[in-house]
């Protein structure tokens, strides 16, 4: 059989074992044809797709970015492989590709490339490097996948599939692997060996730590008296949600959740602080200032996570460590235990009963907790009327006149996502990605349903958020699925909007519009820099080097009727109430335009973020951050 029909056939073959459930582990495949591909892998699957279903994308990046929120969805136990032409149709991949890497989530992807016998070259689309004619579009992947291969005889095919199994469904290794698939390789035959289409079972299992570092992590915990859990997408990935709740509720020790953690443990639970870091909200970041002992578990600890290393202000603090991957593990120079997040927290429990361990907290957690109610009731009653002040103070207050009064809204964020928490079903799925939204939910958000809080801020990636809907709608087809999106992220790419539509997939697209990048417009001014290219303005004076005229009024819903979506624009809180609720009686994907004020995202709690700013200057507002960063770097860790 041809290289092409071969790789079908083994992709149909593939499975993985989860605590003795057998899952098929390839479903389907994300493709949008062009000369690079569709007469090598679109022969085959028109051919004999087994039982792979065929999606068809609108764009390269939305379809990758689909797939790898379909293997988020499944917690990373079900795949759908993408594959593209070559040149541009490969090139939109590689976004999507650092965006799974980064977050440890599997994508598999199939690049047509150039031919390997180069007696056509230039093909149409290829790019040519004179020093190097071995050099494509597709190595552009090698710096953001976790395994990278080009089958250039169709042989090769072999191991080039072995391994990518092997990366893909190892729990430390994971996220993008790009198999490059020269057009003309895809349509050789060869002799293959019937033993490479057997059934295959992968089985992802649960390393326990080995005693002895169970030993040095469970001596800090009994010698501390205010500890504090980080919950990590590690917890998510081992289904230890409940393992956590319970340890936690144990042994007294509150624990916070990350962007990836998030939705892993119920939001219920008296000892679930909620976001921690950067996006945090007042109750966890309280917390860990004084917490004597962190515990990360599954955590990358990013930037956002540890507040730039200056989160926990206690300087007795210890940290430990439980994580799959050592590299991970060995951050904020912690001591660690290498092995799965459930497997570890019952080893440690094991430890901790038998001597006796309560954590030393009284009062402080619930009172932490209260303090962070007060602010969401506020927020839950926070209009524009004549008692009217912008939750974020820097930014351009005439901004929110100038949007109120072209849109006539006197609806705040904060307000909104009160609103929709209350009225969409406790368990729908909402995915997001970037701008402000991420930083309100994590701190806002609260849900008892497993796995409903969907959020890429790994990469944070704009365009993430739709196309991230219609992935975990085909994983989760019986529950609602709303995107949180920005009317930037909107524009950056909403394409698979209409793939969510071909397929009969209803998602609804929740589309905050403040006429802006609001977040970035906010870091920019309250760093001292100008309004600059950051809100949607005309450009009405062309010597000005910026964008200095009115806001530009954009009708999204009327953008998304054209790929016919129900579609609602709202300006009142009545009129989103009314939206949410008719929006569930549709059978077809939605959208509800929602003109938000800018400036009414929540501020940050306790926290703070090392970002560059200029060290020399003329204006004395940046040389007042910088100033304060140089004082915030004080509190931070070197590690």
């Amino acid at each position: 059989m041809t290289t092409a029909q071969a790789l079908i056939k083994f992709l149909d073959n593939q499975y993985v074992n989860v605590d003795g459930q057998e899952i098929k582990y390839v479903t389907g495949m994300f493709t949008i044809f062009g000369h690079g591909i569709v007469l090598g892998i679109g022969q085959a699957l028109d051919e004999d797709p087994g039982s792979l279903k065929v999606y068809q994308g609108r764009n390269e990046q939305g379809m990758a970015h689909a797939a790898t929120a379909y293997a988020k969805q499944n917690n990373r136990t079900k795949i759908i492989a993408c594959a593209s032409s070559i040149g541009p149709g490969a090139a939109n991949m590689v976004t999507a590709a650092a965006l799974a890497s980064v977050n440890n989530i599997p994508l598999l992807l199939f690049p047509g490339d150039t031919f390997a016998t180069r007696q056509p070259d230039p093909v149409l689309q290829q790019l040519e490097q004179s020093n190097n004619l071995t050099i494509t579009t597709n190595d552009a992947f090698r710096p953001v996948s976790k395994y990278w291969d080009r089958v250039t005889r169709p042989e090769q095919l072999i191991t080039a599939m072995i391994n990518a199994m092997r990366v893909l469904t190892d729990p430390e290794l994971t996220g993008a692997v790009c198999i490059a698939l020269p057009q003309d390789v895809q349509g050789e035959s060869f002799d293959f060996p019937v033993d490479f289409f057997k059934k295959r079972v992968h089985r992802i299992t649960r390393p326990t730590p080995v005693s002895e570092e169970i030993e040095d992590i469970t001596k800090l915990i009994l010698q501390s008296k205010q500890p504090m859990v980080i919950c990590g997408g590690g917890v998510r990935y081992s289904n230890a949600g409940e393992a956590l709740t319970k340890f936690c509720e144990e042994f007294n020790i509150p624990f916070a959740e990350t962007q990836a953690g998030k939705s892993a443990c119920i939001s219920s639970s008296p000892y679930n602080l909620g976001g921690v870091g950067v996006t945090g909200n007042l109750a966890a970041n309280t917390i860990a200032e004084k917490a004597d002992l962190i515990f990360a578990i599954g955590s990358r600890l990013s930037d956002f996570t540890t507040g730039s290393k200056s989160q926990f202000k206690n300087p007795n603090a210890k940290f430990i460590t439980l994580n799959v991957s050592k590299f991970h593990a060995g951050k904020l120079d912690s001591v660690k235990a290498i092995g799965d997040a459930k497997a570890g927290l019952e080893a440690v429990g094991m430890v901790l009963r038998e001597a006796g361990y309560h954590a030393a907290y009284t009062n402080e957690i619930q009172e932490a907790k209260n303090a962070w109610q007060k602010e969401m009731d506020f927020f839950k009653d926070y209009i524009y009327d004549e008692e009217f002040k912008p939750i974020v103070k820097a930014g351009n207050p005439g901004s929110i006149e100038e949007f109120t009064k072209l849109t006539k809204s006197n609806l705040t964020q904060v307000a909104a996502l009160c609103m929709i928490r209350e009225l969409i079903d406790e368990d729908a799925i909402i995915t997001g990605a970037s701008g402000s939204l991420p930083g309100d939910l994590q701190r806002m958000w609260t849900t008892d349903a497993k796995d409903s809080y969907h959020m890429e801020y790994g990469y944070s990636c704009m365009g993430y958020e739709i196309a991230a809907a219609l992935g975990a709608k085909i994983a989760d087809p019986k529950k609602e699925v709303y995107a949180m999106c920005g009317d930037g992220s909107y524009l950056m790419l909403h394409s698979e909007a209409l793939t969510a539509m071909q397929e009969r997939k209803k998602i609804n697209i929740l589309l905050f519009d403040n006429s802006g990048f609001g977040c970035i417009n906010n870091l920019q001014m309250s760093n001292g820099i100008g309004n600059l290219a950051t809100e949607f303005r005309y450009r009405d004076n062309e010597e000005s080097s910026s964008h200095d005229g009115d806001l530009i009024a954009i009708d999204y819903a009327m953008s998304a009727a054209g790929y016919g979506l129900k579609t609602y624009t709202v300006k009142t809180l009545e009129e989103l109430r009314e939206a949410l609720i008719d929006a569930k009686k549709q059978e077809v994907s939605t959208l509800i335009d929602i003109k938000v004020l800018p400036k009414t995202m929540t501020e940050g709690y306790k926290s703070w973020w090392n970002i560059g700013i200029a060290s020399t200057t003329t204006k004395q507002s940046v040389q007042d951050a910088y100033i304060r960063k140089e004082e915030n770097l004080k509190s931070a860790r070197i590690y």
